[in-house]
C-alpha cells in the first residue's frame, strides 16, 4: 500500500499572472502561466475544476480521452495538478503524481491532446544496519531509514514478530535497499531487497525475489516464503486488554465466563485489517459482541472481529477479502467497557489463542525454482552478511 505524509493543502484563490507564477513545465513555452493545485483530503477532480472556475463540460471531455485519462480519477492528497486557463477555458493541464511521472493535456483548436512521459530513476543500492536502545522507529530514524523503509521492514518480518510487544533492547537489523535518483538528486527510497532481524536473541533473513512468472516476495535462504497465511495481528493497538483466557471474570456480567480470545486497546476509528485470505461468512449485530465481521479462510480456519464501530466499505456476507485489507473499524459496541478490538482465532471450530497458534505457512518456492533463486540472491545475501552484526553504517554505491 502507498503511504502519503502529512502536507498543509494548498488554499486556491484568484491571483495575478504576476502573484502567481510557476515554473515552466518541461517541454511548454515559458512565456506561459501555469497555476499550481495540490490535491486535498477527500478531493477529486470535478471540485478541482470548480474551484478553478472550469466547466463540467471541459471536464467530461477529459475524461473522455481513454485509458490515459482515467488516472485522473485516483487523485491522492498531496499530488501535485497545473492548469493553464486562458479565456476559452482549460488549455492545459499537467498532473505529476511522482518525480518520475507526468501526464500533459493540451488544446488544439477544439480537441484535446494527451500524452504521459515517464522517467526511469537511477537505483542506487545502499546498506544501513543498528541495534535498538529504546524503539525500533527511534534507532531506525538514527540509522538514515525513512518511515516508507522502517513500514518495509516490519511488514516483511511482520508474520514472525509482533513489532508491538517482542521488541527488545539489544535487539539489531540490517537491510539492504534501494534509493532512487533523478538528474544527480534523490528523491525517494525504493524497495527492501534484503534484510536480517535479530529479536531475543533469533536471526531472521529475508530476500526479495521475483520468480519466472513475475510473482515477487520475500523468502529466507532456504526458500520459504516469510509470507504465512495470517497476520499475527489484526489491528495497531497501544496494548493487550484483556488476554486468552478460559476463565475470566467478565468485567460487566461479573461471573466467570471463557474469554476465547484476545482484546486489543485501541482508539475508536482505528482500522481493522483481515489477517488472512477469506470470505466474509457474517457482518452484522451479534449479542454481548457488537458489531461482528466473521471471515472463513478455506475449510480449516475462521476469524472473529468483535466490538467494531463500522464496517468498511462493501464488507458483507459473501465478500471476499485479502490479507491486510481494512474490513472495520474499531469500537465499543455490545458488551464492552471501552474502545478495543475482540479477535479469536478458530481452528476447526476451536477456539485457540492468537497469540500463541502456531500460524499455517505460505507455500514454498517450488524446486523448479530454487537454482534461480540462489543465484539471484546470492550476491544480496553476501552483502548482507557483511554487515558487522548491526553496528555498521554505511551506504556503498
Amino acid at each position: 500500500m502507498k503511504q502519503r505524509l502529512p502536507f498543509e493543502p494548498m488554499v486556491v484563490r484568484p491571483v495575478s499572472r504576476e502573484e502567481h507564477r510557476e515554473e515552466p513545465v518541461a517541454g511548454e513555452v515559458e512565456e506561459e502561466n501555469w497555476t499550481g493545485v495540490s490535491v486535498r483530503p477527500g478531493d477529486n477532480l470535478a471540485l478541482i475544476f470548480k474551484r478553478m472556475g472550469l466547466s463540467a463540460g471541459e471536464l467530461q471531455r477529459i475524461l473522455a480521452l481513454g485509458d490515459k485519462a482515467l488516472r485522473l480519477r485516483h487523485l491522492m492528497p498531496g499530488e501535485k495538478l497545473r492548469f493553464l486557463i486562458d479565456d476559452q477555458g482549460l488549455a492545459g493541464l499537467v498532473y505529476e503524481p511522482s518525480p518520475t511521472y507526468r501526464l500533459h493535456l493540451r488544446r488544439a483548436g477544439q480537441e484535446y491532446t494527451i500524452r504521459e512521459e515517464t522517467r526511469e530513476p537511477e537505483r542506487r543500492l545502499v546498506e544501513r544496519s543498528g541495534i535498538i536502545d529504546d524503539s525500533l522507529f527511534l534507532s531506525a530514524q538514527a540509522a538514515g531509514l525513512s518511515d516508507n523503509l522502517i513500514m518495509q521492514l516490519t511488514e516483511i518480518f511482520g508474520w514472525d514478530i509482533d513489532f508491538a510487544l517482542d521488541i527488545r533492547k539489544g535487539d539489531s537489523y540490517a537491510v539492504v535497499f534501494e534509493e532512487l535518483w533523478l538528474d544527480g538528486r534523490k528523491f525517494g527510497d525504493g524497495r527492501i531487497l534484503a534484510a536480517r532481524f535479530t529479536n531475543q536473541g533469533h536471526g531472521y533473513q529475508a530476500l526479495r525475489y521475483t520468480d519466472p512468472k513475475g510473482y515477487t516476495d520475500y523468502y529466507d535462504p532456504e526458500g520459504h516464503s516469510l509470507r504465512k497465511a495470517f497476520l499475527r495481528t489484526p489491528v495497531k493497538f497501544s496494548r493487550i486488554s484483556s488476554r486468552f483466557n478460559l476463565k475470566r471474570r467478565h468485567p460487566i456480567l461479573n461471573r466467570i465466563r471463557a474469554h476465547k480470545g484476545v482484546d486489543y486497546a485501541a482508539p475508536i476509528g482505528t482500522p481493522v485489517k483481515a489477517t488472512g485470505d477469506g470470505k466474509v461468512v457474517f457482518a452484522g449485530g451479534k449479542g454481548g459482541y457488537g458489531k461482528v465481521v466473521i471471515i472463513q479462510h478455506g475449510g480449516v480456519y475462521s476469524t472473529l472481529y468483535g466490538h467494531l464501530h463500522r464496517f468498511a466499505r462493501g464488507i458483507r456476507r459473501g465478500k471476499r477479502v485479502r490479507q491486510g485489507q481494512v474490513i472495520a473499524y474499531v469500537g465499543k459496541s455490545g458488551l464492552a467497557t471501552g474502545p478495543h478490538l475482540h479477535y479469536e482465532f478458530r481452528v476447526n471450530g476451536v477456539h485457540k489463542d492468537p497469540l500463541k497458534v502456531r500460524l499455517p505457512r505460505a507455500r514454498p518456492l517450488p524446486r523448479d525454482y530454487l537454482t534461480d533463486f540462489r543465484a539471484k540472491t546470492a550476491p544480496l545475501l553476501a552483502r548482507l552478511e557483511q554487515i558487522d552484526g548491526g553496528r555498521r553504517v554505511a551506504a556503498l554505491h
